[in-house]
Parts: C-alpha cells; sequence; structure tokens
C-alpha cells in the first residue's frame, strides 16, 4: 500500500534555503538540500531516494552546519514512504 506524505517545506525553510543556495561558501550537499527543500515548497512533489540518504548522512554528521539538519529534516519529512515489498515493486 502506498501511503503519500502530504507534508511540504514550510516559508521559514523555504527563506532558509535561499539563503543557503545564495551564500558562496555553502558546501555541495547543503546547496543539494536547499534545492530540494525548495523544489517541494507549495508543491506536492517529494524526496528522491538520493536525497533522502543524503540527508540521512548530513544528520549523522557532527560536523554538519545548523542549516543543513534543518534541512535535511524537513526533506526526510517528505520523504514517500512504501509498506509492503509487493507494493514497492509495483
Amino acid at each position: 500500500m502506498n501511503t503519500d506524505n502530504l507534508a511540504e517545506t514550510s516559508d521559514r525553510l523555504a527563506r532558509l534555503a535561499m539563503l543557503v543556495l545564495q551564500r558562496t561558501g555553502a558546501s555541495y550537499e547543503e546547496k543539494e538540500l536547499a534545492g530540494s527543500a525548495l523544489a517541494q515548497h507549495h508543491t506536492s512533489k517529494q524526496t528522491s531516494k538520493a536525497i533522502g540518504s543524503l540527508a540521512a548522512k548530513v544528520l549523522g554528521d557532527p560536523t554538519s552546519s545548523y542549516e543543513a539538519k534543518e534541512l535535511a529534516g524537513c526533506v526526510l519529512t517528505q520523504v514517500r514512504h512504501f509498506q509492503g515489498s509487493a507494493s514497492a515493486a509495483q
């Protein structure tokens, strides 16, 4: 059974994402997460598996910035989940 997550990026996190994208010193990971968060602002788009993996890595890294962790948490709440192996294969 497919269960869609209807979460979307808040206005506050969208502003944070825009600031991260404008910052010249932002890391590749921060910019990837910011782009994903902005793509999901006021849309029904879901986080890809690759971005979900990146977000999990960022959250587990004690050296990741506060902004990166905020964005990672945001995109992880927007991952589409599949229950059961039969429905995931369809």
